[in-house]
């Protein structure tokens, strides 16, 4: 195996321990046990136990980066919005322990919060407060929206629709199927409201 797969296999096995039990829940020894390597690799290829997590949170956040390229459209504000809301469901269909490590370091910080989480989110909230922005300037959107208030209600909304889908398995259907009917009553939800 060369260093470049070694070091993805930790990372791969540290991402799925990390993720079901936290930085502190997750042994040194456990990790080099479950990737058939001595600890001196782990400490070797990234510092040890804590560089090795800082590395999964890298790799997990690496996907908020992409947020830029809905502002990079000559799109309009609401076509933003909806492209926003497709890039984050895709997001967590593709990296199916995000959500975990994004719960887990907003409500029980580690060190890298500040370093990794906090400037990935606060990227997204940007670009988002930037589309509202805009859409305020260009009438789309009523004058009287806190662009800040008003992304942080669509992130929530479609970042709680992620997080309770254990919970709801049985009530609605949560298979990317139906991904287009969810991003289209989203949509309806957050441009009309639920009023008559």
């Amino acid at each position: 195996m060369d260093k470049n797969e070694l070091r993805n296999k930790l990372i791969s096995i540290a991402t799925r321990l990390f993720a079901e039990r936290g930085l502190n829940g997750v042994s040194i020894r456990e990790l080099s046990k479950a990737a058939g390597v001595s600890i001196s690799m782990i400490s070797y290829y990234f510092g040890g136990k804590e560089g090795l997590y800082s590395s999964v949170l890298q790799e997990q956040f690496s996907s908020f980066g992409h947020i830029e390229e809905i502002t990079t459209t000559d799109a309009e504000a609401l076509v933003k919005i909806e492209s926003y809301i497709r890039w984050i469901i895709v997001r967590y269909r593709n990296n199916p322990y995000l959500l975990r490590y994004y719960t887990s370091e907003l409500t029980n910080p580690t060190q890298f919060f500040s370093l990794i989480v906090q400037p990935a989110i606060g990227k997204v909230i940007q670009v988002l407060v930037q589309i509202i922005e805009e859409g305020i300037s260009n009438n789309i959107f009523r004058k009287d929206l806190n662009p800040v208030d008003t992304v942080l209600a669509m992130a929530g909304m479609v970042n709680y629709y992620i997080l309770s889908t254990l919970a709801t398995q049985e009530l609605i259907n949560h298979s990317p199927e139906r991904d287009e009917e969810l991003i289209r009553h989203y949509m309806d939800i957050f441009t009309k409201g639920i009023l008559r």
